[in-house]
Formats: structure tokens, C-alpha cells, sequence
């Protein structure tokens, strides 16, 4: 009599494998690399054997998750914790880089241009960089001070994770289609 591992496995098999990786992603007990990972080496395994092994260290989809203090933290969820708090500053940084940086590469180039005329003529021209530099610098003065104060880095930050994330969704959930395809055509011409 075969063992359960060397039996083959249906497509039917590697679907709830896959709905179940789906639902520990949606649960936050995989990481989305992780979840990648699994999903193709399920549409991979030909047996029960290389499908068993990709969902055993998960609990059933909806289970509760234990109280706090019940299962100690891992370490990566601590090193994660303590990079967020402090990534403000860099995130901080980020945004400035973002609001401040157009404003010095144009007034760089102004300048450049002024400079360069001002050497071809020969004399100091008027310094018309300076209708350049003055209000719009003043625009981004305002605009950096008022959003420190109301968190808008933060905020910008958030949103930019999570346009990843949605982007990342999709470009694993395009990967799990397109396996899927490549199972079903492979099992079409077996």
C-alpha cells in the first residue's frame, strides 16, 4: 500500500493549499516573500509529501490568535518594532529630501545660468535667480513647517508602504495565476 506522501497530488489538492497560504497572508502570519515562496513550490509538488510540509506549521485559516504573553515575541518582530521607532528620523529625512530637493536642483541650475552669462558677459548681471529662489523657497518653508507639525511625513510614509504593498499583492496574485495556468497546461498535455 503507497504511503500518503508518495500519492499524487490533484490540482483540487494544491488549490486549498493555496487558498490556506492566501488566508495565513491575509492573517499576517506569513510574510509576503514567504507566501510567495510557498505558493510556488505548491503549484510545484506532484505529492501529497511536497504539499504537507508548506502548510504544517500553520493553524487552521480564522484560528484564534493566542493572548499577549502566551508566545514569546520573535526576534524579528522586534527588530521591526524598534527600526519603525526609529525611522522617524528617516523618514523625516526622506520627506524633506523630497519637498527640498526639486527647489535646490532648480536653483542650482539658475544660478549655473547666471554665473555662466555673467562670466560671458564679463560683468555681475542682476541676480534674477533670486525671483527663483525667494517664493518658491518660501512656498516649501511653509509647506516643510506645516507638515512637521500635522505629521505629514508619517503620513506620506504610510502611504507609500502601502501603495508597495498593494503592488506587491499584485504581482504575487499575477504569479499565482500565471502557475496555475502553467498547471493546468502542464496537466492538459500529460
Amino acid at each position: 500500500m503507497e504511503r500518503r506522501d508518495d500519492m499524487r497530488a490533484a490540482d483540487s489538492d494544491r488549490q486549498v493549499v493555496a487558498e490556506r497560504l492566501r488566508a495565513a497572508l491575509d492573517e499576517g502570519r506569513l510574510h509576503l516573500h514567504e507566501y510567495d515562496e510557498r505558493l510556488q513550490r505548491a503549484y510545484a509538488a506532484r505529492t501529497y509529501g511536497e504539499l504537507d510540509p508548506l502548510v504544517d506549521d500553520l493553524p487552521p485559516p480564522g484560528a484564534v490568535v493566542p493572548a499577549a504573553g502566551a508566545v514569546p515575541a520573535r526576534r524579528e518582530d522586534e527588530e521591526q518594532t524598534a527600526a519603525l521607532s526609529g525611522d522617524r528620523r528617516g523618514v523625516t529625512a526622506r520627506w524633506l529630501a523630497g519637498l527640498w530637493g526639486p527647489w535646490l536642483r532648480v536653483v542650482a541650475i539658475t544660478v549655473a545660468i547666471w554665473a555662466v552669462t555673467s562670466l560671458g558677459t564679463g560683468e555681475m548681471l542682476y541676480f534674477w535667480p533670486g525671483w527663483v529662489a525667494g517664493p518658491w523657497g518660501a512656498v516649501v518653508l511653509v509647506a516643510t513647517i506645516t507638515g512637521l507639525v500635522s505629521g505629514e511625513p508619517q503620513r506620506a510614509a504610510a502611504e507609500q508602504e502601502r501603495r508597495q504593498r498593494q503592488r506587491a499583492e499584485k504581482k504575487a496574485l499575477k504569479r499565482e495565476r500565471k502557475a496555475l495556468r502553467q498547471q493546468q497546461l502542464d496537466d492538459e498535455t500529460a
